[in-house]
């Protein structure tokens, strides 16, 4: 059984062209900023469209994806990468196209954003681009928790030769999803930090376009 939160019919911020996005219960993840608390229990249930870990139900995904490929149709996960394990890594073999969440690449600093590792994040873009798999990677520019200069040019001396990266998406951060943590009677830990200004935006674009050929701000 796959554990759904949610649909969205007309997908244009999920990868390329125009996509049915299927959204998934459960989240390994604590991200401080998540917009969306009420996915990240796996047995949760909610109407309103967020964003869960899909590779937490590797197992009942594939066949699912493979009946996709059956009727050629273009899959596109979305993945914070930190999952690894024999199903997780066939999974990726159905999938066309990786979209990878990049939260932070110093881990001390990913470590205080997201209480987990990013070490495994990293070992999954390396197997993405040993293994000939097509991704996007997907940086959330959080101010005083990513924002750090040293930390993106590192980043991006690390992965400027990959060869499988197709562009890189700065994502900004906001508060929209405030009201939920209010609604769950919960603590949102990032109160007063203010959403990116354009030049903060403009200027972490321009950095990560000293390594990557293809960055957009989404």
């Amino acid at each position: 059984m796959i554990r759904v939160h949610s649909y969205e019919s007309m997908g244009t911020f999920d990868g390329p062209g125009l996509r049915l996005v299927v959204f998934l219960q459960g989240c390994n993840f604590r991200c401080l900023y998540c917009a969306n608390p009420d996915t990240i229990d796996t047995k949760g249930e909610s109407t309103e469209t967020a964003i869960g870990e899909p590779t937490l139900q590797a197992k009942a995904l594939i066949p699912l994806f493979q009946r996709l490929k059956e009727q050629n149709i273009h899959i596109c996960i979305d993945t914070n990468g930190s999952i690894w394990n024999e199903e997780v890594e066939e999974l990726l073999k159905w999938t066309d196209l990786v979209l990878l969440d990049i939260k932070e690449f110093n881990n001390v600093r990913h470590r205080q954003l997201t209480e987990r590792s990013n070490e495994q994040t990293i070992r999954t873009a390396e197997w993405l681009e040993k293994n000939g798999k097509p991704f996007w990677l997907r940086y959330v520019l959080v101010p005083g928790y990513s924002s750090f200069e040293e930390d993106i040019r590192a980043l991006g001396e690390h992965f400027k030769n990959y060869h499988m990266i197709q562009r890189v998406e700065i994502l900004p951060y906001h508060t929209l999803g405030i009201h939920k943590y209010e609604a769950m009677g919960k603590e949102y830990k990032l109160n007063g930090i203010k959403e990116n200004t354009l030049e903060q935006l403009e200027t972490a674009k321009t950095l990560f376009g000293e390594y990557f050929n293809t960055v957009y701000l989404n």
